[in-house]
């Protein structure tokens, strides 16, 4: 192969690797992306709003959770526990939910330092709703 052919091939490779919004699966710098959260179910659906008074635990199962993601209740992000990759768990209180009513819940997962390489990483679940009577 020529050094002309060879640099050619180079800059195509790179242009390939390194182009914006390449899949993570190409480009080898994105291996410290995150994944965008995937949300199918809440623990419990229907929760008393005397229960959120007291302090109640929501369990969020779905899946691509890491350590970054974050519960967010109408539009409020709380700090979540990580059990695994498939489940996270907060705490929902008066400070977050005021009333009875409909409840919008949804996971977010910020983007890592990986952005400016070319890389999908992070991202926002769609939203499940939460009953509190």
């Amino acid at each position: 192969m020529s050094s002309r052919a060879y640099g050619l091939s180079i800059a195509v490779l790179a242009a390939i690797l390194f182009s914006p919004g390449c899949s993570n699966t190409l480009n080898p710098a994105c291996g410290s992306a995150r994944p965008a959260p995937l949300i199918g179910s809440l623990s419990p659906s229907t929760i008393s709003f005397a229960q959120i008074q007291q302090g109640a635990l929501l369990t969020v199962n779905g899946s691509n959770f890491v350590s970054a993601s974050e519960v967010v209740i109408n539009s409020t992000t709380l700090s979540a526990t990580v059990v695994s990759s498939q489940q996270l768990n907060v705490t929902l209180t008066t400070g977050v939910i005021s009333g009875p009513g409909s409840v919008n819940v949804s996971v977010h997962t910020p983007s890592g330092n990986s952005g400016d390489l070319g890389c999908t990483s992070g991202g926002d679940s769609s939203v499940l709703v939460l009953t509190v009577n």
